[in-house]
């Protein structure tokens, strides 16, 4: 795969004791800036979901899908930012 520029460009840290923990945008290439990705908090730890939306019919999708180096390097450095964002404390 290319080296591509992965940048979050926001994080938004969530209070209180759901699984939801964050909200992040994240520029790619320096030209593409994606909203919505989320930080949750999972049986086997925090994960990084990708940017979904609601059908009519009430089931969820990702918007987004990313071959899996690209996904993977969004995810650490989502990741990453949001261990700096709760100075290294994942609650």
């Amino acid at each position: 795969m290319k080296t591509i520029e992965v940048e979050v460009m926001d994080i938004r840290k969530i209070t209180g004791d759901g699984n939801l923990k964050a909200f992040a945008d994240v520029r790619v290439g320096g030209c593409l800036l994606i909203k919505g990705f989320s930080v949750v908090k999972g049986r086997k730890g925090v994960f990084v979901s990708m940017p979904r939306k609601v059908s009519k019919d009430g089931r969820w999708f990702d918007v987004l899908e990313p071959e899996d180096d690209l996904k993977e390097l969004i995810e650490s450095k989502v990741l990453s930012s949001y261990q700096l964002e709760t100075d290294g404390v994942s609650s």
